[in-house]
């Protein structure tokens, strides 16, 4: 049993290692794009801000080639190039956003990361999201808590919503108003809660995590945007659930992140608003 256990520490140390290490090989790739001429597409039937560029898929296929190379038996799903099952369905599912921040990164804002998660049986075992221009690498595994460049890290001590900062994303489609957005951003406002908008939901989780926002929220994610920030976030000991309070599934899907304290107060605010 003892050498199970040292077996499957290894196992996620590794997954962990893997995650952390491509995380900054492809943040590396991005800081050097920065600022440069690039091609940039529009994604088809994704709005005329959903963009993708040149870097989002180099960065995604220098990861890929690696994971070939280290785990061949995996699967991967990843934002660029989809989904590829394992012959193993229970094999691990590598979940990758290569550049989370592509608006910004194409707009010379420099404010974007790369995420990597590992999941198994719909748990995630590790992630890393690295924010290439501040050189900041977060991560997790789980049950060993969370860290930013190798320092544990862990969610605020806000205890009361109108003193905490918050920060929130949109839907490409916002303007068509999916979910309520509109309703629940302004709700927030009208409360005089300072509310901020990176561009980047990976980031978003992490400096919930880091204690750098008190809360998050959003109404439509996919896992690429969340899987490695879920589980850093959680492990720095955030309350995470959708918007009816449920727990959280890396899955399609709205999202409440928070330091926990203020969770129920978000919560009935955000349901309040529709």
């Amino acid at each position: 049993m003892i050498d199970q256990d040292k077996d499957a520490e290894a196992e996620l140390q590794r997954l962990l290692d893997f995650a952390c290490t491509q995380a900054r090989r492809a943040g590396e790739l991005l800081r050097e794009g920065f600022g440069t001429a690039f091609d940039i597409d529009i994604k088809p039937g994704a709005g005329r801000h959903n963009l993708v560029t040149e870097y989002d898929q180099a960065a995604e296929k220098l990861i890929v080639d690696a994971l070939r190379e280290e785990f061949p038996e995996h699967a991967v799903l990843a934002e660029e190039g989809g989904e590829m099952l394992a012959d193993d369905p229970e094999a691990v599912r590598w979940i990758i956003d290569p550049l989370d921040g592509t608006v910004n990164f194409a707009h010379g804002i420099p404010l974007f990361s790369v995420s990597i998660a590992a999941q198994k049986k719909g748990e995630i075992l590790c992630g890393a999201v690295y924010q290439p221009m501040l050189d900041e690498l977060f991560h997790a595994a789980k049950g060993t808590g969370a860290f930013l460049n190798g320092k544990g890290i862990k969610v605020s001590g806000a205890a009361n919503l109108p003193d905490a900062l918050l920060v929130t994303g949109f839907p490409y489609n916002v303007h068509e108003n999916p979910g309520g957005t509109l309703e629940h951003f302004t709700a927030v406002l009208r409360q005089g809660i300072p509310l901020r908008r990176l561009g980047s939901a990976a980031l978003d989780l992490c400096y919930v995590a880091a204690g750098r926002f008190d809360g998050f929220f959003e109404i439509e994610l996919q896992p690429w945007d969340v899987a490695a920030g879920y589980l850093i976030a959680r492990e720095a000991g955030a309350t995470t659930t959708n918007y009816a309070g449920a727990g959280y599934r890396v899955e399609r899907g709205p999202i409440v992140a928070t330091n926990g304290h203020i969770h129920a107060a978000l919560l009935d605010l955000l349901q309040q608003a529709g």
